[in-house]
């Protein structure tokens, strides 16, 4: 499958899945696991949602679907990832809950509901330096 951008859909409660190259919303998930993923903040949108106070779609997870089960992302979330947010009247970008890192690539993002809200979760596979 080709690349998807995925957000948080204000209206519906889940999360919409994107077809990157036509734009076009192809379902609606309450969990989905994106591989070689990244975090994308358009700057014009989120300029928008600050002058005018109405949220906007600008800011998304891109990458390509992975074939985790809900139970299994569930399960990888909680024991491996880190939880990320966005507020696009503080942050320029995503970022790490615990520290306020931004955070832009993840070789791994799940997106889902955890107590009835909106939450997602990047793992960064870490990096040794010799």
């Amino acid at each position: 499958m080709d690349k998807v951008r995925v957000y948080w859909n204000l209206h519906k409660k889940c999360w919409s899945v994107q077809d990157r190259k036509t734009g076009r919303v192809i379902r609606h998930e309450t969990t989905c696991v994106l591989s070689d993923a990244k975090f994308v903040v358009r700057k014009a949108g989120q300029a928008k949602v600050r002058r005018e106070g109405k949220k906007n779609v600008h800011a998304f997870a891109v990458g390509n679907v992975s074939k985790f089960t809900p139970d299994t992302a569930r399960s990888f979330m909680q024991d491996t990832c880190k939880a990320v947010t966005y507020n696009p009247y503080v942050n320029d970008t995503f970022v790490y809950k615990d520290t306020g890192h931004p955070v832009t690539d993840a070789d791994t993002i799940v997106v889902g509901k955890y107590e009835g809200r909106p939450s997602v979760w990047a793992y960064q596979t870490p990096t040794t330096t010799n």
